[in-house]
Parts: C-alpha cells; sequence; structure tokens
C-alpha cells in the first residue's frame, strides 16, 4: 500500500517537474522570438 502511494506522488512530481520545464522552454523560445527581428516569408504557391 505506501509503495502505491510513494509511485503516485513520484508520478506526480515527475509530470510536474516535465510541465514546469516545457514552461521554461516555452518562456525562453517566445523572448527570443520576441525579441529577433521579423522576417519576411514569401509563399511560392502563388508563383507560376
Amino acid at each position: 500500500m505506501k509503495s502505491n502511494i510513494a509511485a503516485s506522488i513520484l508520478t506526480v512530481l515527475l509530470y510536474a517537474q516535465g510541465l514546469l520545464g516545457f514552461a521554461g522552454l516555452t518562456t525562453v523560445v517566445v523572448k527570443e522570438w520576441s525579441r529577433s527581428e521579423p522576417v519576411l516569408v514569401v509563399g511560392v504557391a502563388n508563383m507560376r
């Protein structure tokens, strides 16, 4: 019984750590993206 509770707690902690890591990575990417210069994207679908 105690091992099931410990396993559940570890699972929750690992899941929370993953979410925090993803949020941190997203924050860094968004900050770098907002500081970068705008890039002009040209589509080639309409070029014939």
